[in-house]
């Protein structure tokens, strides 16, 4: 008994001696909504009336509102009818993935058109005074891919540098990719170099979904690692780096390569909390959220809305809170 209890203090004691990363993480649970929670790959933005708009994958381009962004309302959908050239990628015409923000006076709302498994895709843009479902008139597409590329036209994220406006998308293949967009049309510069900013050493380079945040002197890459869409078997978990430029090259805290594999872990599945990912950044009266989706393991798997502050350490990193 005396040997065993020895045992148990040097092992405690062992632990405690471990760098953080060796131990257990855990992850604080997303804030408490109400009402219409179900979503998937959300992005989410306070509008100029006050409101909250959040749209998803699923419909054409899911759409809830909000009036304080904690009690959620079925708006319906962005479009009441796919546009005609989305089937040229796709049967069904649905869109993935949709990412919104705010420019010259419109409201942009970016999505892809695309099918499981190849990357004969594209990424197209509409436009809002309102940015409310229903409003927004779509201006076609912005830049695609084909199987003979080595990336894939999907999961768009907007962000401006320099007076440059920039478009982050990817999925598996190479991962993540990046390319100059007309700051007028919101659409692909004509012969515009694809830079490179993120994959895994192995395939199938499971990385995807970036959004790009700019704070102080860097750009901020979150993207979503390993797998989505299989209910509680889902494995997605959102890691992050960063760069002194947009076009990178981005690192992690360590100073790894974020194109050889390196990202912090920011958020993780944890408790009923499955696969979180399918993230996107806002920013409301001075604080930043992280929007993203949780397969609910109380739910049978159900794709939920997660939404947790962003704090930022001393030395300039996110954490969830």
């Amino acid at each position: 008994m005396k040997h065993t209890k020895l045992a148990a203090v040097l092992a405690a004691a062992l632990l405690a001696l471990l760098p953080a990363t060796a131990q257990a993480e855990t992850y604080p649970d997303p804030v408490a909504i109400t009402g219409q929670r179900i979503i998937h790959d959300p992005t989410v933005i306070r509008l100029n009336s006050g409101e909250y708009a959040g749209y998803s994958t699923g419909g054409v381009i899911g759409a809830r509102l909000s009036a304080d962004g904690r009690h959620w309302n079925d708006a319906g959908n962005a479009f009441a009818s796919p546009p005609s050239w989305w089937y040229q990628y796709n049967d069904t015409g649905d869109p993935w993935a949709p990412d919104i923000s705010y420019r010259a006076g419109r409201y942009w709302l970016y999505y892809a058109v695309s099918s499981w498994g190849t990357n004969h895709s594209a990424i197209g843009v509409a436009t809002s005074a309102s940015g409310r479902p229903g409003t927004w008139t779509d201006q076609g597409k912005v830049f695609s891919s084909e199987t003979t590329d080595s990336w894939n036209a999907i999961d768009p994220a907007i962000t401006s540098a320099g007076g440059r406006l920039w478009m982050a998308f990817g999925s598996y293949w190479t991962g993540i990719r990046m390319v100059e967009l007309n700051r007028t049309t919101g659409k692909a510069v004509s012969g515009a170099t694809v830079h490179h900013l993120a994959t895994r050493p192995d395939a199938p380079y499971a990385v995807e979904g970036p959004y790009i945040l700019r704070r102080g002197g860097h750009y901020y890459l979150f993207a979503s690692y390993d797998a989505c869409c299989a209910g509680v078997n889902s494995t997605y978990k959102i890691r992050v780096g960063r760069s002194t430029s947009v076009t990178g090259p981005y690192v992690d805290s360590a100073g790894r390569s974020l194109l050889n594999g390196g990202g912090d872990l920011l958020l993780a599945g944890h408790g009923r909390y499955v696969g979180t990912g399918g993230q996107s950044v806002f920013r409301d009266r001075g604080q930043d959220w992280l929007a993203y989706h949780y397969y609910d393991a109380q739910d049978a798997g159900t794709p939920k809305l997660g939404l947790n502050r962003l704090a930022w350490t001393p030395s300039g990193w996110p954490r969830v809170a």
